[in-house]
């Protein structure tokens, strides 16, 4: 990329004085000109600026560090991306201000990744950076570097993966060096961090490192205590069986205390043999030496890798050709694996690594050790940075972390892991919005990197990876299967609605009833609910008109069986409430929370405990006494010895949300709740039997239901069959937007339609082929725009999670 001139709005001195000016600094005999990336949000300023380097910082003024310039009479933080000789700017040139600190935070691999992001989702690099790199804590820089771990020996037996038939020869490519990428289809049980920990022992015992990015911080716990029995040195004749297991609930509940975790957070394939959980082993063995192309979701824009912010690490102009396309591969096609670093992503920071014991001793379960650092956001700003230096300096060779951690920057990247990508705080909720799945599938294609993405579900996206030939799908045989799974029935089969006719509407029919009384005998039950709170919903008694609250015409709700009904968006207590249309002043529920569920089987089981866990408390395990545990999707404890039965309540409640991936959200939340049960155990789902997604949690075949509806999509022409792209503002703003814009071929627009008070919104629908152009056409036209100070801003989000 060209740089710009430093002194738009700034004053300038000559870039090459003949004669040295007083009160002007000398400028650095070599590489004088420093290219500067300013952190500047506007969508016309997003391209580097060059600045003269002052002698006395040219020895701290190194590529990647942060300074201080002045921008438009402004002074501004930036990244100093390259220095070079000469600038192409025939001006003047201001000279830097400071050196904010000579570490060099941004590496060339992440600025021209974070360019690439940019260009690919219409937003500007700033935006990028400020996800990519934490705030600065300069107490945290003080503390020395310690030398990186060592290599470890390779994992003498598949563990986990034994019950993959594709398992071990993905374990032995990560090891040899390749580079294997695959659809990870995971059994039902608690040992999928097991399997995550074996795989990047995998990958560092060639060399190289592994990024696992998970949804919260218990999650992350988990992987973290994976880890240290991972790593705990057992002596050359021990096998999987000698180990401790790697998520017990007391680990997890000391992992999660470690980690500093908070409660809450947040087509079928070519060559496949068949639709099902089989279709996933297919392709595994035997794949063809030629490496196919990398699908449109994540082809990267023609030219972003090159130079855009300075040289690009020695990976980034490595296609896909680097890699090895499945489970299998040529060694001769495999990326070097010296040196190359392993990345697993949770939702905070652990530190004190190098406290670890040495070899021949165990490490503290859920910490840092040698080999790793733990990045989240609760462990404090001071903590979390000094992890994250640990990995920029190569310290930390794997990195457990959440959505905040995709961007680390772990060195000689050799696997990506990606757990639950259909979870949707997988989704950056700040601009430029990109998603987890997304930036790992680039960082993994960009670096020559393996890359895995699990869970107990498959989302259309990640079926559309395996169509497209970039990933293989891995999943264990059906019989497997069938021994794991529990035993799920609806609750408005044929056979139970001739036994109670209000099966199909009761919300919690006899079948549920009996199934929990039974469990109760043998341990813990699980309830899972969808709406937390008490009441979350009221209507009116007698014409059934939701009632809202008479100041901002919010939806009331109760948040106990004596509470005010108040309003969700102003808290205004509604004491004096009276139906507007038929004047009754009396109330009932539209929907039951979590609460009133916990309430209401108290009293249907005297004598038993009730646990709840949600957003005001989740629980990190529980203990295998009879108990009945009410949660909510997401916050469900992990048993010491598995649920003896669950009870899925509720589920048109996720099955009716106007929501393009409602039936795929369903799926995976009451997948990832039965996956807790017992193998054999009892799992009631109070849904209709007919509906193919519950069909789908009956078979326990998420693979056949995630092509079924990436074949559906694609006649519909939605992503991920489609790139789509979402404007969002007031009318007169996106009138104007669409009025600029100059769309590519093909694409068509959708809307506006209001989306709020005094908003609207409209979709952009374009072909593959296409994206790119759509993608640089609507950064050119915010660009535009936001020159000339448009008073109406207007939001642009590609491929935004919500589409209705």
């Amino acid at each position: 990329m060209k740089g710009g001139s430093a002194g738009e709005g700034a004053r300038s001195a000559s870039a090459r004085p003949a004669v040295r000016r007083k009160g002007v600094p000398e400028a650095a005999e070599e590489l004088p000109v420093a290219r500067v990336a300013v952190d500047v949000p506007l969508p016309h300023l997003d391209r580097p600026f060059d600045y003269l380097v002052p002698a006395r910082l040219d020895a701290d003024a190194v590529p990647g560090c942060r300074v201080r310039v002045r921008f438009a009479g402004k002074l501004m933080d930036g990244f100093l991306l390259e220095r070079i000789a000469e600038s192409g700017h025939e001006g003047r040139l201001s000279f830097l201000e400071r050196v904010t600190s000579p570490e060099p935070v941004l590496t060339p691999e992440i600025a021209a990744l974070a360019r690439e992001l940019a260009d690919r989702h219409a937003g500007t690099l700033a935006d990028v950076l400020r996800l990519a790199i934490p705030p600065r804590h300069a107490r945290a820089e003080k503390h020395p570097p310690s030398p990186g771990p060592s290599r470890v020996p390779a994992p003498q037996d598949p563990g986990p993966w034994a019950d993959y038939p594709a398992g071990p020869s993905f374990l032995t490519a990560l090891a040899d060096g390749r580079s294997p990428r695959a659809v990870w289809t995971a059994l039902p049980g608690p040992d999928w961090p097991a399997a995550i920990a074996r795989a990047a022992r995998a990958a560092l015992a060639s060399g190289r490192g592994t990024l696992v990015i998970v949804a919260d911080g218990r999650e992350a716990a988990r992987v973290a205590t994976a880890l240290t029995h991972e790593f705990t040195p057992l002596g050359p004749a021990s096998s999987p069986s000698e180990q401790a297991p790697a998520t017990t609930p007391e680990a997890s509940d000391r992992a999660v205390s470690a980690a500093g975790s908070a409660p809450g957070t947040s087509g079928t394939a070519s060559g496949s043999s068949g639709r099902g959980v089989e279709s996933g082993v297919s392709g595994v063995e035997g794949i063809a030496a030629d490496e196919p192309e990398m699908p449109d979701r994540v082809v990267p824009v023609a030219g972003a890798a090159s130079g855009a912010c300075g040289a690009a690490s020695e990976s980034s102009g490595r296609g896909v050709e680097s890699g090895v396309s499945g489970l299998e591969g040529s060694a001769a096609d495999a990326p070097e694996a010296s040196g190359r670093e392993a990345l697993a992503v949770g939702a905070g920071v652990s530190g004190g690594g190098s406290d670890a014991g040495e070899e021949g001793g165990g490490f503290p379960e859920g910490k840092a050790g040698p080999e790793w650092a733990v990045l989240t956001a609760e462990a404090g700003p001071e903590k979390r940075y000094r992890e994250w230096l640990r990995v920029l300096r190569g310290e930390a060779r794997i990195v457990v972390g959440t959505r905040g951690a995709m961007l680390a920057p772990v060195r000689d990247l050799g696997l990506v892991v990606l757990w639950d990508d259909g979870d949707d705080v997988h989704a950056e909720p700040h601009a430029p919005y990109p998603h987890a799945r997304e930036v790992l599938a680039l960082r993994a294609h960009r670096a020559g990197a393996g890359a895995l993405f699990g869970g107990f579900t498959r989302t259309a996206d990640t079926t559309q990876l395996v169509a497209g030939g970039w990933a293989h799908g891995l999943a264990a045989a059906r019989e497997t299967v069938r021994e794991r799974m529990p035993r799920v029935r609806p609750a408005g089969e044929d056979s139970e609605l001739a036994r109670d006719e209000a099966a199909r509407s009761a919300r919690l029919p006899g079948l549920a009833f009996r199934t929990a009384r039974e469990a109760l005998a043998e341990g813990p039950v699980l309830v899972q609910v969808p709406r937390r709170g008490y009441l979350p919903a009221l209507a009116c008694r007698r014409c059934r008109e939701p009632a809202r609250c008479g100041e901002c015409a919010g939806p009331l709700a109760l948040a106990s069986s004596h509470a005010v009904p108040h309003c969700l968006w102003c808290g205004r207590l509604a004491g004096d409430w009276k139906c507007p249309e038929c004047g009754d002043r009396q109330i009932r529920a539209i929907a039951v929370g979590a609460g009133r569920t916990a309430e209401e089987l108290g009293r249907a089981f005297p004598g038993v405990t009730v646990r709840t866990s949600g957003r005001d408390g989740v629980l990190a395990s529980v203990g295998s006494r009879p108990e009945l545990v009410v949660s909510t999707p997401g916050a469900e404890p992990v048993a010491e010895e598995g649920y003896a039965a669950a009870l899925l309540l509720d589920g048109w409640a996720l099955l009716g949300r106007a929501d393009l991936r409602a039936n795929e959200e369903a799926l995976r939340r009451w997948l990832n709740a039965a996956a807790l049960v017992r193998p054999h155990g009892r799992v009631v789902l109070v849904a209709d039997s007919a509906l193919p997604v519950v069909q789908a949690v009956v078979r326990w075949d998420p693979v056949t239901f995630a092509e079924r509806e990436l074949d559906e999509r694609r006649e519909l022409r939605f992503p991920p069959a489609a790139r789509m792209a979402s404007l969002t503002g007031t009318p007169e703003g996106l009138r104007d937007f669409l009025a600029a814009v100059r769309l590519p071929d093909g694409t068509e627009v959708l809307g506006p339609v209001p989306v709020g008070t005094g908003r609207e919104r409209a979709l952009l629908r374009a072909p593959f082929p296409a994206a790119p152009a759509l993608a640089r056409t609507l950064k050119e036209t915010q660009g535009i725009r936001s020159a000339r100070k448009a008073p109406d801003p207007v939001r642009v989000e590609i491929d935004p999670l919500e589409l209705i």
